[in-house]
């Protein structure tokens, strides 16, 4: 719906040999729409499950994949904000799901209120328009009836919707368009999600064989090279099989035995 397919499908298709079909008829804003008319049904890897299933439904098919993207701030550097991926691999038949991820802080997300039309084109200028779409509205929290202008993507467009909102409500409130088709920064780090994906799938299970032997924990803990103080940096990750539940952990994920004395806190706090 989102044109999503533009970057998932040819690295799949290159990968894994399968060929992508979209369904028809399949409407993902009903599960949850980012300018938040219609809100999420469940977390991230929830609704990315829902929409697959949805799909293997609509088409009879039993592999399906789906994609799923969140915005907001760092986990780990809270004043920044972040786009967080995943493209998720469905197989009915097998039993079988996997899970690409990307986290990244190349993004536009931002909104703004704005009480002119000179700050809007300040606003829109700064987030990377025109080749990134703007959503404007009334109000920041629209409601079931709130008019909702999505895919604002030239200037004309973008004055007479912020002129109308302006004569009728004195403020109009901008944001970036996260929808794929109109964000191609978003559509990178979703296709380095599908190539997580891919990743994931080549890694086997040791004792099994089942593909998608993949990290379900890192535990910090790297020493500082100067004083040996554990940092907050990755020590081991933890491997685990989801289909005989065989786990392994590995020291220095990273290849790094020490850490920079910059990411100590004891160094430098």
């Amino acid at each position: 719906m989102h044109q999503k397919e533009r970057v998932i499908a040819p690295i799949l298709e290159a990968k894994l040999g399968v060929q992508l079909m979209m369904p028809q008829g399949l409407n993902t804003d009903e599960f949850g729409t980012f300018t938040r008319e219609i809100n999420r049904p469940g977390d991230q890897l929830h609704t990315a499950r829902l929409k697959a299933e949805k799909a293997m439904t609509l088409t009879g098919t039993t592999l399906a994949i789906a994609s799923e993207g969140s915005f907001g701030p760092h986990p780990a550097v809270p004043w920044l904000a972040c786009d967080r991926e995943i493209v998720l691999l469905s197989d009915r038949h097998h039993d079988l799901e996997i899970v690409g991820e990307a986290l990244s802080t190349e993004t536009n997300y931002c909104h703004q209120q704005v009480t002119c039309l000179e700050d809007a084109i300040a606003f829109a200028q700064k987030v990377g328009f025109p080749t990134h779409g703007l959503v404007a509205m009334s109000d920041a929290q629209p409601m079931q009836s709130s008019q909702v202008f999505k895919g604002i993507t030239n200037e004309i467009q973008l004055r007479e919707t912020v002129t109308e909102l302006l004569q009728k409500f004195g403020q109009a409130h901008l944001e970036t368009d996260m929808r794929a088709m109109h964000n191609p920064t978003r559509m990178d780090v979703i296709a380095q999600a599908t190539h997580d994906l891919i990743q994931r799938l080549s890694q086997f299970c040791p004792q099994c064989s089942w593909p998608g032997f993949a990290p379900v924990e890192h535990n910090a803990g790297l020493p500082c090279a100067l004083c040996g103080f554990a940092t907050g940096l990755p020590l081991t990750v933890t491997h685990r099989c989801k289909k005989c539940n065989f786990s392994r952990v590995t020291y220095f994920p990273d290849g790094q035995t020490s850490a920079d004395p910059a990411q100590c806190l004891r160094c430098n706090p």
